[in-house]
């Protein structure tokens, strides 16, 4: 794939790409099969575990969790109120767009709770071993903790692409705004109003700026991490992409980010 000669210009020293369709890898760049450490790439991992939860009727997604007045789906939806870290309470419930860790911490002790399994062993049993995903572990918290591979979130992208674990839906109602009238700060890209997110995946909409690329459908959706990762669908163009790099977040993830994902559709549109 011609826009992979970019990643020259990337300062990380390790980097895994991989583009695929609904069906099969598209194309594939550096070594896909190596887990590394996602940050909050963890978030849609895990936001899927409790999707399927809902699925199974171990929980809700408009039952009672985080602080009072909240519900599964202001956890996941980044509108609980509770600040990015710590228990403590920034605003009303339903409010603000607030991106927060705590919240999707608060949601693996509901998960654990109302399953009888940690968090971990759920996350395994729901969406690791069903999708054959090897690479992939939760260590740590649910909003940061886990490592996987290229090649997994890939599988994890057709999966979004065509649903197999979860119904056709649930997937379209977790990549759908809620809330959405919410404002908020995109982490790395200030202020967004509104700042629409789904169930566990942020939503492109029309913020500017942003990680995706100027020509990601507004339907694009996914999630970034501070460990210099990224994932986005783009259900559009029927498209994934997947990035894992050894180098955090920084300015230069947010001038080369972009660029590279326009070349991407670019290159897909012309095939």
């Amino acid at each position: 794939m011609a826009a992979f000669d970019q990643l020259g210009r990337w300062p990380a020293a390790t980097i895994a790409v991989v583009v695929t369709d609904a069906r099969a890898t598209v194309a594939s760049y550096g070594p896909t099969t190596r887990p590394l450490p996602l940050a909050s790439v963890t978030k849609p991992l895990v936001a899927l575990a409790a999707l399927v939860a809902t699925e199974e009727g171990t929980i809700s997604l408009d039952e009672p969790a985080g602080p009072p007045g909240s519900t599964v789906r202001h956890l996941l939806a980044h509108a609980s109120g509770l600040a990015p870290d710590g228990g403590q309470i920034a605003a009303p419930v339903g409010t603000r767009r607030i991106y927060s860790n705590a919240g999707f911490e608060a949601l693996g002790r509901h998960l654990a709770l109302a399953g009888g399994l940690s968090v971990t062993t759920y996350l395994a049993e729901a969406v690791v071993e069903p999708l054959g995903l090897a690479a992939t572990a939760l260590d740590g918290s649910p909003a940061h903790g886990a490592h996987a591979s290229a090649d997994d979130l890939a599988a994890v992208g057709r999966e979004l692409l065509a649903p197999t674990l979860l119904s056709v839906e649930t997937v379209a109602e977790a990549t759908s705004s809620q809330f959405p009238d919410l404002d908020g700060v995109l982490p790395g890209f200030g202020r967004q109003q509104p700042n629409p997110w789904g169930l566990g995946f942020e939503i492109r909409g029309a913020k500017q700026p942003h990680w995706t690329g100027a020509h990601s459908s507004p339907r694009t959706f996914g999630h970034f991490g501070r460990a210099g990762t990224f994932v986005w669908v783009d259900p559009v163009v029927g498209l994934a992409c997947v990035v894992l790099t050894d180098l955090d977040f920084g300015p230069w993830a947010v001038e080369l980010w972009p660029a590279f994902t326009d070349a991407v559709l670019a290159e897909h549109a012309r095939a």
